[in-house]
C-alpha cells in the first residue's frame, strides 16, 4: 500500500477486537514514532503505553465525553511532552501522534486520538480540574510530563471505508 492509500485508510477506530497487540508491534510503533520531526530536533516527545485494564479504565473516565471507549481497547499510548526542552512541545507531540497513528495503520491496527491537553475533567466544570490533572493523580508516572493526548490502539472490530474526498469537502487549498 502506498502512502496515499495508507493515509486515506486511517480512520478513527473506537471498537476493537478482543486481541492483544504483540510486544514486537508495540516496539515497532514506538520506534517509528520516535523518528518524527521536532522543533530544532529537540526530541521533546515522550511515549508511554499501557495494556493494563485498570489504567485503560482510568483513561476512559478522564473526561465526561469522548474517552469512554478506551476501556475496551487492548492498548493505549500516552503522547507526552517535556516542556523543559521547548515551548513547542504541543506541536512536537501532535506530529508524533500523527506518525504513531500512521505507523499503527501500516501494521493493520486501528487508532483513535483522545485529546487531553486543556480538556476539562467534567464538561459541567470547564474551569475546574482538567483531564490531565485527573490522569496525573491516578497515574503518577505521568507527573513529570505534559500530556497532549492518548491514542487508543488495537485490531479494528469494524473497518470504515477509506476517506474519499468528495464535493462536500470543497476546495480546501488555494494558490497565493
Amino acid at each position: 500500500m502506498d502512502f496515499k492509500q495508507l493515509a486515506a485508510r486511517r480512520r478513527s477506530i473506537r471498537k476493537y477486537e478482543d486481541r492483544k497487540v504483540s510486544p514486537e508491534a508495540i516496539r515497532s510503533i514506538i520506534e517509528t514514532t520516535l523518528t518524527a520531526p521536532s522543533s530544532k530536533n529537540c526530541r521533546s516527545t515522550r511515549i508511554a503505553f499501557t495494556e493494563d485494564p485498570a489504567i485503560l479504565e482510568v483513561i476512559s473516565t478522564m473526561r465526561s465525553t469522548g474517552a469512554q471507549f478506551v476501556k475496551d481497547a487492548p492498548l493505549a499510548f500516552f503522547i507526552l511532552g517535556d516542556d523543559s526542552d521547548t515551548d513547542l512541545w504541543k506541536e512536537n507531540c501532535a506530529i508524533s501522534a500523527t506518525v504513531l497513528q500512521i505507523a499503527a495503520e501500516d501494521m493493520g491496527l486501528g487508532t483513535c486520538w483522545v485529546h487531553v491537553n486543556g480538556r476539562p475533567f467534567r464538561n459541567e466544570d470547564p474551569g475546574g480540574k482538567t483531564a490531565g490533572d485527573y490522569l496525573k493523580e491516578n497515574i503518577p508516572q505521568l507527573a513529570p510530563y505534559r500530556i497532549l493526548c492518548v491514542v487508543a490502539c488495537g485490531y479494528p472490530a469494524i473497518r470504515p471505508k477509506a476517506h474519499q474526498p468528495g464535493p462536500e469537502d470543497g476546495d480546501k487549498s488555494f494558490r497565493i
